[in-house]
């Protein structure tokens, strides 16, 4: 029987695995750490939110540049497939009112405990502890065990080590070092979906900890609309992990860019100069922003941080700032503290059926590859797209597809 080691245990390496053992192959999982799929049960922490609900076309486009290299993979497991995977293990899902989707149970856990059923019960073996090293001369894999350095001999090898975003959790992007040696093309690896730094004023360090409820951003001709969470060192948030990548590229060209954040998207301009034109004298500006637009503290001296102290007192004037109050960030917090990572595996340098041009033999699944995505069910759906194509890989080479 043909034997696959599959290295890294989150939800590509487990998703690889599954495939394979079904297909008849002996499976093998490799993790450094001492349980799998603990980013898996982090993202169970907000609800674990699996994919999202809305149409095809609108979905492959958040993948950016390389949406359409990963078109044909998601098109093979689109969001429903994902969906009736997780039903298939006994987790039901419910569409949010944001479209995402989620388990009933929103958690991971019970469906990480079903989920490692199935796979020992289709003989999947678990190696914990164990850490890929590379390979040997003669191109055994080569892994540091509690036991000493081990090599292992397999038919195939799939790796989905994740990137480098929560290294605590297990995905500390050791492994570029390690397929850079072997001639890999890689692209550095960056923060995505992470904070970006603000040089408040004291007044504003005051607010950290609060939410900026139904806002709109934009920035370079894109634009995104939900919340976004003031802290000590600026903003974090869905609504700016949307335009996150475009943001991050322009701090480290320029070393700063500016983000204009419609503090009320759903009305108008006319519709808010209005009701600022209707009298207040007997009430101060902040009062009056707050009972006639509904803003909140937060939001009112986050209009005086990107306007100044002194706001306009023309009612149309007022409105327009309101709608557009830039804010200049100035940095991006650290890969460690982001969501999810971007760069990895270029996909020019694997094939398309994700085997490594440089290593005949060895695909790549999940986040080591080049390619990002927001929040929003997007990076759990990747994963689980390209970690099948993987495998359909080595089915492919192994004669098995």
């Amino acid at each position: 029987m043909p034997t696959v080691a599959v290295v890294g245990g989150g939800p590509a390496g487990l998703f690889a695995a599954e495939q394979l053992a079904a297909a008849g192959l002996e499976v093998s999982i490799y993790d450094q750490m001492p349980s799998v799929g603990r980013k898996l049960l982090m993202a169970g922490r907000g609800g674990l939110n699996l994919t999202h609900s809305e149409a095809f076309e609108a979905f492959v486009g958040r993948y950016g540049p390389a949406a359409e290299r990963l078109r044909p993979m998601l098109e093979a497991f689109p969001p429903a497939a994902l969906t009736a995977w997780a039903e298939g293990l006994g987790q039901p899902t419910f569409v949010g009112s944001s479209g995402r989707v989620f388990p009933r149970a929103l958690k991971a856990s019970p469906l990480l405990r079903a989920w490692l059923a199935g796979l020992a019960a289709a003989g999947v073996t678990f190696r914990m502890r164990h850490r890929w090293l590379g390979w040997t001369a003669d191109g055994a894999l080569r892994f540091d065990t509690p036991d000493g350095e081990a090599t292992v001999r397999a038919d195939a090898t799939v790796l989905a080590l994740g990137g480098a975003s929560w290294p605590r959790l297990g995905s500390d992007g050791a492994w570029t070092g390690l397929l850079a040696e072997a001639g890999v093309e890689l692209a550095a690896l960056r923060p995505a979906n992470m904070g970006f730094d603000v040089a408040w004023s004291p007044v504003m360090l005051g607010f950290a900890g609060q939410p900026l409820k139904g806002i709109g951003l934009s920035f370079g001709g894109r634009a995104a609309r939900g919340e976004a969470m003031v802290t000590a060192y600026g903003l974090e948030g869905g609504a700016l992990y949307a335009l996150a990548a475009p943001l991050r590229e322009a701090i480290m060209a320029q070393g700063s860019a500016e983000l204009l954040i419609d503090l009320r998207p759903d009305a108008a301009l006319a519709d808010l100069a209005a009701r600022l034109a209707r009298p207040h004298s007997d009430r101060s500006l902040a009062n009056h922003l707050r009972q006639a637009l509904r803003l909140s503290p937060v939001a009112i001296n986050l209009l005086r941080e990107a306007h100044g102290k002194h706001l306009p007192a023309d009612p149309a004037a007022l409105a327009a700032a309101v709608k557009a109050a830039p804010l200049r960030l100035t940095g991006v917090q650290p890969l460690a503290r982001a969501i999810s990572s971007a760069g990895g595996v270029r996909l020019g340098a694997v094939d398309a059926h994700l085997m490594l041009r440089a290593r005949p033999g060895v695909f790549v699944a999940g986040e080591m590859l080049d390619w990002e995505a927001p929040t929003g069910g997007y990076l759990l759906q990747g994963a689980f797209a390209t970690s099948r194509a993987a495998a359909q890989g080595v089915l492919r080479r192994l004669g098995r597809a």
